[in-house]
């Protein structure tokens, strides 16, 4: 009977601590970890939202670029901060979901499991990946380029922002399904990626589309096709790969979302959660996403856990059909 009383009591106390934190919640900064360099989709999205909140919580909502690894290294690090809702990860569908499988093709250990050491509190926005080419490349439509890289086997650089991402992953799907060969040259993240795409050491990406966006709007990229399975109002002169190519269900959509470590208190993660939803109903917010190709979306935590083990299971087909490798 002691043992059962001093087993409520002290569940009892977790719990009333625990609404405490959260009532008063953030008291002081807040980190969200960004596990790509700036200037990436990840990192856009991390700073629309980031600033939103800061306004709401009056607390200052630092992003911390920790890039490496195809994300891994910005992610172990948040899977092994306190609980205490200070450390946030922005994820995406690279770390949460295409990693696990991928590392495990290679017969290696990911540093972190992403959902037994993740707190998941909502999936900020969507938005597909977009093939694009360097302006000066002579080809000018998906089949166009097939044709080009088939002449051309294993003469092509095919750029991502890292090993493990979505980026990676389309363009390793596209290769499958064209039986075509591009060697993957793997970057530390986006916005460096771009910069090879457009000097031209590198031919062609499945880049996120917010990222691509004004390098296709300023002429220096093609766009040749998105990689959703709908047409995006960013881009709608730009055709599906089933439209482009008649790549059947071709769809790699990528997301981004908030997650905590493992064991943050439900208060804290419903705060976040309910704070980032009133951000994503902004008109102005939703402006600022449509001009970057991005979908908001501020589902549940459970809706979100659910979301993530589907696009585990998606994407581990994905890598077994593809062959995909990390290099």
């Amino acid at each position: 009977m002691r043992r059962t009383l001093t087993a409520v009591l002290f569940s009892t106390l977790a719990a009333l601590a625990a609404t405490a934190a959260a009532q008063g919640y953030p008291s002081h900064a807040v980190r969200i970890i960004v596990p790509f360099p700036p200037g990436g989709t990840t990192d856009i999205v991390a700073r629309l939202i980031g600033a939103e909140l800061q306004r709401a919580w009056g607390q200052p909502v630092v992003i911390e670029n920790r890039a490496g690894a195809g994300g891994t290294i910005g992610t172990e690090v948040v899977a092994k901060a306190a609980n205490d809702g200070y450390t946030l990860l922005m994820g995406t569908v690279g770390t949460q979901a295409i990693n696990l499988p991928l590392y495990a093709q290679n017969n290696n250990r990911l540093p972190y499991h992403p959902l037994n050491d993740f707190t998941p509190i909502t999936n900020v926005a969507a938005v597909p990946n977009v093939m694009v080419v360097p302006a000066a490349l002579p080809v000018n439509n998906v089949k166009e380029f097939i044709a080009f890289a088939r002449a051309r086997p294993g003469g092509l650089n095919m750029a991502s922002s890292g090993n493990g991402t979505s980026i990676h992953l389309t363009g390793e799907l596209f290769k499958s399904l064209t039986q075509t060969y591009m060697v993957h040259l793997p970057y530390r993240g986006s916005a460096p990626a771009l910069q090879d795409l457009i000097g031209g050491s590198t031919q062609v990406m499945f880049d996120n589309l917010p990222s691509a966006l004004p390098h296709i709007r300023s002429g220096k990229l093609k766009a040749l096709a998105v990689t959703s399975t709908v047409r995006s109002p960013a881009l709608p002169d730009v055709p599906t790969m089933e439209e482009a190519a008649g790549l059947k269900g071709f769809d790699a959509t990528a997301w981004f979302g908030l997650l905590a470590p493992a064991g943050t208190a439900r208060e804290i993660v419903n705060k976040i959660r309910n704070d980032v939803a009133k951000a994503l109903e902004s008109p102005a917010v939703r402006e600022r996403f449509a001009t970057q190709g991005a979908l908001p979306v501020g589902d549940t935590p459970e809706q979100f856990t659910a979301y993530i083990r589907s696009e585990i299971e998606k994407w581990t087909q994905v890598v077994k059909f593809s062959g995909a490798r990390i290099d």
